[in-house]
């Protein structure tokens, strides 16, 4: 079973980071409920397609950009924060934000994303 830091990563890198259809939808099966809750700015989306969806979206916007962590994950029992980055590679950072999940049985239940100010 992964932990809260492992589920906090591969929500980042493995989803919201990956390009590859496959393999993020692969990540998504093995990170989330299936009834996963994800709220961001934009709006509020429930279950793995349409997270898969929402991820295919914000990376088809921003090519060439990448997500990197901004800082280590931070744990409270079943609640996991990571502060995070997005922009061109090697590059300074766009949009800054945080994650927070509630995590359930082991994958993530609740994601929250906030984004900071620039």
């Amino acid at each position: 079973m992964a932990t809260v830091a492992e589920l906090m990563e591969a929500n980042l890198l493995k989803v919201f980071n990956e390009r590859d259809d496959e393999r993020r939808a692969k990540a998504i099966a093995e990170t989330y409920a299936a009834g996963v809750e994800f709220a961001d700015p934009e709006g509020f989306v429930t279950g793995h397609e349409a997270l898969n969806a929402k991820a295919r979206g914000l990376l088809d916007q921003s090519p060439g950009f990448v997500f990197s962590p901004a800082g280590p994950v931070l744990v409270n029992h079943d609640l996991g924060h990571l502060a995070w980055q997005l922009g061109p590679e090697g590059a300074p950072p766009v949009v800054r934000g945080i994650d927070v999940a509630l995590i359930k049985d082991g994958v993530i239940e609740k994601l929250y994303t906030m984004l900071l100010p620039a």
